[in-house]
């Protein structure tokens, strides 16, 4: 059997980012929660944390997070039934869930799809901001219970459910759009890669996928801004300082914008992965994204 007060000391470790942090938060000594973790360690017979200058989480270490907030979330689910009505209900405790999401998701379709369950069953959403191509690493890590991701293949002990499709367009202001013309009215490659590209962050590929895809241009070199928030990409290529790929969704609140190449699209196709054993809430929560989902964007097609 695990010692609970043993799990809790590891979780709060990793989650603080240090002994003392950790110790802080669960009104304990250092040498308390030091000694926690020792013992746990020597019950298992392996390292569960890195330590350093933050502490960090080995391969076991991670395991055990993600059991330790599946209990965690479970105990919650079975205390708000035991003290009457409907788990998770007006007089239940907020709950805590966290999840890894995309920018260009939450923005769009995540949060207004997923509002309602929030406030009926009084849930609190900790949503990490990440590239969909890498959110996937924050839940192998422990550190959620679920995210939004392009992998498809499940992870160890999750499951992996379609969402659908954000499809992107290449967008620009007018002046830029007219600068990547040749007088003929054809897009120029290599007037376009002259203008710069409003990226969101360094993770962000998907300038470089409608390069390759519609271009046949492998690595290309061009000038690049970075604006890692939603709006302020978006007003960026507004205000005419480059180009940049936006999802069709957005595009209606921003009319003053022009494709670039018309009718050119990426298609970047999404799945929910998730724990494979969900507390209550954790379920109901996967239901809402799907349907969420399901609603707004275009759904996958088949092979």
């Amino acid at each position: 059997m695990l010692d609970a007060r043993q799990l809790q000391a590891l979780a709060a470790v990793i989650e603080h980012g240090g002994f003392g942090p950790a110790a802080q938060a669960l009104n304990l000594t250092l040498a308390a929660v030091s000694l926690r973790i020792k013992s746990l360690e020597s019950h298992l017979g392996q390292r569960l944390l890195v330590r350093g200058k933050t502490v960090r989480a080995t391969a076991s270490g991670q395991a055990l997070l993600a059991h330790v907030k599946q209990l965690q979330m479970m105990e919650a689910d079975l205390l708000a039934g035991l003290q009457g009505g409907e788990p998770r209900g007006a007089g239940a405790a907020w709950q805590s869930l966290s999840v890894a999401i995309n920018a260009d998701s939450v923005a769009g379709w995540f949060l207004p799809g997923v509002a309602p369950l929030l406030q009926r069953h009084r849930l609190l959403l900790e949503i990490l901001i990440d590239d969909q191509d890498h959110t996937h690493d924050a839940l192998k890590s422990g550190d959620v219970i679920g995210c939004v991701t392009t992998l498809a293949q499940p992870m160890r002990g999750c499951v992996a459910e379609p969402l659908g499709v954000m499809r992107y367009r290449c967008v620009a202001a007018p002046a830029v759009v007219q600068r990547c013309r040749t007088p003929r009215g054809a897009v120029s490659p290599h007037k376009l890669l002259a203008q710069p590209a409003i990226i969101f962050n360094r993770k962000d590929a998907l300038q470089d996928a409608f390069l390759a895809q519609h271009f046949g241009l492998k690595q290309p070199n061009y000038p690049r801004h970075f604006a890692p928030a939603v709006e302020a990409f978006e007003t960026a290529i507004e205000l005419g300082l480059g180009w940049g790929m936006v999802p069709e969704q957005h595009l209606a609140r921003r009319p003053g914008l022009q494709e670039v190449l018309p009718g050119a699209t990426v298609d970047v196709v999404l799945y929910w992965q998730h724990w494979a054993r969900e507390p209550l809430s954790a379920q109901r929560l996967t239901q809402a994204v799907k349907a969420a989902a399901h609603s707004t964007l275009p759904p996958l097609t088949p092979a």
